[in-house]
């Protein structure tokens, strides 16, 4: 199990005015809740925040949360971030308790080289980054270590070829695949530009005009004799 620690502080005042305040001021609004409890409004530092989510996973790292000197273990459950500038205007923390299992999305981690990579020149694709399982807080996985090494091309690994402690319940179809090794993609070869410029018409030559004349059409000059 990944954990983390972060410091926050209560508020009392809530509302978009009093956010975009605590935001100019380098703090980030927040709030925890769960295990029967009203919702509890916070504060957070910015940068300690950002240190933070730089360096863990935080879908499946439980947050020892230090509130105004009593801990919580809690779950970021959504951080919210502008679309545009991507500075997090806000965070959700779930709160843990032991023995209630949560749902969590925990990281795959891709280790080897696959054989149809090596001998044939095929090419890896992940297809799926994260599982979801449902797990007690204090068995939660820090990542699902998944060995390539024998995908040959043509050959893909699915969900259910993953390994899972045990008190691990799967949340992800079993049959959804995770990875697989395509045969490497053939080239096209150029067209030659000699080829192609004899396949067209010489632009330089003059058409040849193929109609019998009209009357009103001025006759070509007869030679002189």
């Amino acid at each position: 199990m990944a954990t983390a620690a972060l410091s926050a502080s209560t508020r009392t005042d809530t509302g978009k005015g009093v956010a975009r305040k605590l935001r100019a001021g380098g703090k980030v609004p927040a709030v925890v809740y769960g295990h029967a409890r009203e919702p509890l409004s916070l504060s957070l530092d910015r940068r300690e925040l950002e240190r933070l989510l730089d360096r863990v996973a935080a879908a499946s790292t439980v947050i020892d949360l230090a509130i105004d000197g009593a801990s919580r273990r809690t779950l970021i459950r959504e951080v919210q971030r502008d679309p545009v500038r991507r500075v997090i205007l806000h965070v959700d923390f779930l709160e843990l308790v032991a023995g209630e299992k949560v749902t969590v999305e925990v990281r795959i981690s891709y280790e080897g080289t696959p054989a149809g990579v090596k001998t044939g020149g095929g090419i890896f694709e992940e297809v799926l980054h994260d599982l979801e399982i449902e797990v007690d807080p204090a068995n939660i996985p820090e990542k699902f270590v998944v060995d390539i090494s024998e995908l040959q091309i043509g050959h893909s690994l699915h969900v259910s070829d993953i390994a899972l402690p045990e008190g691990v319940t799967l949340i992800t179809d079993p049959i959804v695949t995770i990875c697989i090794c395509s045969a490497p993609r053939e080239e096209v070869e150029p067209v030659v530009a000699a080829a192609a410029a004899a396949a067209e018409p010489d632009a330089a030559a003059e058409p040849e005009l193929i109609r019998k004349p009209k009357e009103g059409d001025e006759e070509p000059a007869e030679p002189a004799s």
